[in-house]
């Protein structure tokens, strides 16, 4: 693989991070729960892996070859859905059943309810340790192309399992692991830095054995660049983390850095406004909410128009 991507596919998979975004918000709207901060500002890392990166078949979810994706922080499940939809693991639609008892789509992830994807998640800390495993895994069965990426939030870092995982990686070379960390500096209720700082993050990682890249997570070249470097250039017996410096709530403005939608949904106004803020923002056209889900569940949102 190139690894600088041509004008055309960074125009792609921007468009695809936009387009992440907006069922995101669509998402988390119509369910009326979720995560659009930490969903938001992982939008382009999703885009860059699941639209250039990952070695995946949507048609053969379970090919023995894939690469493996686990999302630790699973909270920001949403971005992740948009990103599996749009790559075709589902139909778009099924993003209305977010959060619905009959639906293939949990708050956090659910492998036994979602196609394609690789562990259930909940619990912070617990990924590191699940994409150690798989790794291990691949190792034993001489499967030597096929990679792990885990996906893990700053405030995350404050887990001790992540860096008894972290150990455990350096230790037994696992140079087919490779995390990324979205480092977006805001947690639940504040600031990381103010709340319990990981700094400093770069140097920690190394003295756990592992080789550090650090780049502009919104930086899409930037990004195809650093996971190529990870994939084909630094492994050489030792787990790669990628720490991807991100804004929570990227792409709307009173969602930036802003920890109060860590958790929170939009009434179906609101969200009108984000996605079109969205789209003045990525020069589309300013499309407001969709009434497709509305649609698809032949039921009125919220009692009347």
């Amino acid at each position: 693989m190139d690894s600088h991507p041509s004008i055309e596919k960074i125009n792609y998979l921007e468009d695809i991070a936009y387009q992440i975004r907006r069922l995101t918000v669509e998402m988390v709207s119509f369910g009326q729960w979720g995560h659009i901060g930490g969903s938001f500002s992982m939008a382009e890392i999703l885009a860059v892996l699941y639209f250039r990166e990952l070695n995946i078949d949507p048609q053969k979810p379970k090919w023995n070859r894939r690469d493996r994706l686990v999302l630790s922080k699973a909270h920001a499940c949403p971005a992740l859905y948009a990103a599996m939809a749009l790559r075709g693991f589902f139909p778009i639609e099924k993003i209305y059943t977010y959060c619905e008892m009959d639906g293939v789509l949990e708050g956090h992830t659910d492998m036994k309810r979602t196609p394609g994807l690789e562990n259930s998640g909940g619990p912070l800390g617990m990924g590191l340790s699940v994409a150690v495993g798989m790794a291990l895994g691949l190792r034993m069965k001489e499967n030597p192309r096929a990679r792990v990426y885990c996906i893990l939030g700053d405030g995350e870092m404050n887990e001790g399992n992540v860096w008894e995982a972290a150990m455990s990686a350096a230790h037994y070379h696992l140079d087919n692991l490779i995390a990324v960390v979205d480092y977006n500096k805001v947690m639940a209720k504040g600031l990381v830095a103010d709340l319990m700082s990981i700094e400093p993050l770069g140097a920690k990682w190394r003295a756990f054995g592992w080789e550090v890249i650090e780049v502009d997570g919104h930086d899409i070249p930037a990004l195809a660049g650093t996971f190529y470097e990870a994939r084909w250039i630094k492994p050489h017996g030792s787990p790669v983390v990628i720490i991807a410096h991100t804004v929570k709530g990227k792409g709307v403005e009173q969602s930036e850095f802003n920890y109060k939608w860590h958790t929170r949904a939009p009434d179906p106004q609101m969200a009108d406004q984000m996605l079109r803020e969205l789209g003045r923002n990525y020069g589309k056209p300013e499309e407001g909410y969709s009434r497709l889900g509305w649609d698809i569940k032949k039921e009125t949102f919220y009692g009347g128009e």
